[in-house]
């Protein structure tokens, strides 16, 4: 072993010991190990942009709890004893607060099919635009696809329903007849009167539920497009490439890696037209005949839903059966609110690209 040996340099003393011609330096006692701080300091425009965004958001969840108050003070009269139904607002079919035989069983039964039927519709729709416009489409007539699929979002509701009542349906009628002839072996797309009998007349099937669904499901496509669309733009441009140089078709390539980048925006963009089809009401007001039983027969005349029911029933409202619209409004909000909080939750678990595969 080499003796050690002690070198003097302009700036610091340094201890060199040799063992077995390896050189060792240990640390200098007088460096500072202490990390430097990368924050910088925030601008006046960090600070303002901070404060609006975090005032919005505030702002927003406030009137969502004001809105929820609001409803539930209103809907207690209808509710709450001793002038109140109680748990039986949730069975009851008949609508009658007058006699106190009033609850939201038929018009929720409604309001979940018509929503149902629309998602069935609009989903498939909105996927192959999205992926017509994001994949297919190219330079000018791509631009006029988006911008004519971001106008059909915004067309209001009242022309949607004029053109479900004076066009659609009777359209749509021979195509409900065909549906109940061939496949009304399964109770849900049968057609019968009181005693089981199948029927064929056309006003057997006017202003019914799959009707409906099918207009709200028109409404929603543009925005669930929209979203859809922006998610598979975003796929990476380098995993796009990769696939293809793998020897992927284009569909190998869509399948191995835009459907799993954009599985957020699917989930997203299905979710919040799921939320806009429970509360749909004017286009759902003008194309069905309200009734107030569950009807299990979607192809059938006769439906009903929340938001219809209020639009219905609001002008002629006494004190006690306005109460009862706001408890059944308030069962709409709630059932709005989990539908977007499980969006929520399952977009967060199942984030854009985490699965994707080249």
């Amino acid at each position: 072993m080499s003796p050690d040996r002690t070198t003097r340099g302009d700036d610091a003393l340094f201890t060199t010991v040799l063992v077995d011609d390896t050189t060792v330096l240990p640390p200098a006692a007088d460096v500072d190990q202490t990390a430097r701080s990368l924050k910088a300091a925030p601008t006046l425009a960090d600070t303002v942009f901070r404060r609006v965004a975090f005032a919005a958001g505030g702002t927003t969840v406030a009137i969502m709890l004001a809105v929820g108050l609001f409803l539930a003070l209103r809907a207690g009269q209808a509710i709450l004893p001793p002038d109140g139904v109680g748990v039986s607002f949730l069975t009851e079919q008949q609508w009658s607060p007058e006699t106190g035989e009033f609850g939201i069983a038929a018009v929720l039964f409604g309001t979940i099919t018509i929503a149902i039927i629309a998602m069935c519709i609009s989903v498939p729709l909105a996927l192959g635009t999205s992926l017509l416009i994001s994949e297919v489409l190219r330079g000018r007539l791509k631009q006029w696809a988006i911008s004519l699929v971001d106008l059909m979002a915004a067309v209001p509701s009242v022309v949607f329903g004029l053109w479900g009542v004076f066009f659609l349906q009777e359209a749509v009628i021979p195509v409900s007849r065909w549906i109940s002839t061939y496949f009304g072996w399964i109770p849900f797309f049968a057609v019968t009167d009181d005693q089981g009998a199948p029927l064929t007349d056309a006003s057997a099937f006017t202003s019914s539920a799959f009707i409906a669904g099918i207009v709200v499901a028109l409404m929603v496509v543009p925005t669930q497009t929209s979203i859809m669309r922006e998610a598979f733009m975003q796929a990476p441009a380098g995993e796009r490439e990769a696939a293809y140089a793998l020897g992927s078709t284009r569909w190998g390539m869509i399948h191995a890696v835009v459907l799993p980048f954009g599985r957020g925006g699917i989930i997203g963009g299905t979710m919040l037209g799921l939320g806009r089809a429970l509360g749909e009401t004017i286009a759902v007001y003008m194309i069905i005949s309200p009734i107030f039983f569950i009807n299990g027969q979607v192809l059938k005349t006769g439906a009903n839903s929340v938001s219809a029911l209020i639009a219905l029933r609001y002008g002629e409202a006494s004190e006690f059966a306005l109460s009862a619209l706001m408890a059944a409004g308030l069962v709409l909000f709630i059932i709005t609110l989990v539908v977007n909080f499980s969006a929520s939750s399952i977009v967060a678990r199942s984030r854009s690209g985490a699965q994707s595969e080249a």
